[in-house]
C-alpha cells in the first residue's frame, strides 16, 4: 500500500508539473477576465456536475466568503447547490437544462461562466456555456481529455484551461489548484499584495 500511495503523489506532482508549464497563460489570462468582469459590478457563475460540482461550490464560497485575506465578498454563485431548483428543472425539462435555465435566469452581459468538466463531455455543462454566450456572457471553461466537446462549444473571446491528463482524480486536482491560483490572482488584483 505504502508504494501504491508514493505512486499517487509522485503521479498528481507530475501532472500539475506539467500544467503549470501549459496552463500558466491561460490561467493568467482568466484571472484577468474574472477581476474585469468583478471590477465592472459583474459576477461569476459556476457549475459542474459530481467532484465539478463540489469545485464549482469552493470557487464560489472562496469569492463569497474570502480566500486567504480579510476583504469585502465577491459576488460569485453556483449553480450547483439548490436542490428544488435543479430537480424541478430535471423533471420538467432534462437534466441537460438544469444549469443553462439557471445561466439564462440570473446572468447577464459582462457575467462569466466558470464551466467545470473534467472529461469535456458533460452535456448539462455545454447546455451552460451555449446558455451564456446567448445572453452575452462569456466562458471559463476547467477541462481535461484534450477538452472534449466542451472545447468545440467554446468562442474564441471564451478562456480554456485543459488539464493535459486522462485521469480524473488528476484533472480534479489540477483544477482545484487552478481554482486556488484564480482565487489568488483575483485577490491580488483587486486588494494589492499582502
Amino acid at each position: 500500500m505504502n508504494e501504491r500511495i508514493q505512486q499517487h503523489f509522485t503521479a498528481s506532482i507530475d501532472t500539475k508539473t506539467r500544467s503549470a508549464q501549459l496552463l500558466a497563460d491561460p490561467i493568467e489570462a482568466a484571472a484577468r477576465r474574472m477581476t474585469y468582469a468583478l471590477v465592472g459590478g459583474h459576477k461569476i457563475l459556476s457549475c459542474g456536475n459530481g467532484g465539478s460540482a463540489g469545485d464549482a461550490q469552493h470557487f464560489s464560497s472562496e469569492m463569497l466568503n474570502r480566500f486567504e485575506r480579510e476583504r469585502r465578498g465577491l459576488p460569485a454563485i453556483a449553480l450547483t447547490t439548490d436542490t428544488s431548483t435543479l430537480t424541478s428543472i430535471a423533471n420538467d425539462y432534462s437534466y441537460d437544462q438544469v444549469f443553462a435555465r439557471q445561466v439564462r435566469a440570473l446572468g447577464a452581459p459582462g457575467d462569466l461562466l466558470l464551466a467545470i468538466s473534467t472529461s469535456g463531455n458533460s452535456k448539462n455543462v455545454i447546455e451552460a456555456v451555449h446558455a451564456a454566450r446567448d445572453v452575452g456572457m462569456h466562458t471559463i471553461a476547467l477541462s481535461g481529455r484534450g477538452g472534449g466537446t466542451l472545447h468545440e462549444a467554446l468562442s474564441p473571446e471564451d478562456i480554456e484551461i485543459c488539464v493535459p491528463s486522462e485521469s480524473t482524480a488528476r484533472i480534479q486536482e489540477v483544477h482545484l489548484l487552478v481554482i486556488h491560483c484564480l482565487c489568488d490572482l483575483i485577490d491580488r488584483q483587486l486588494f494589492g499584495d499582502v
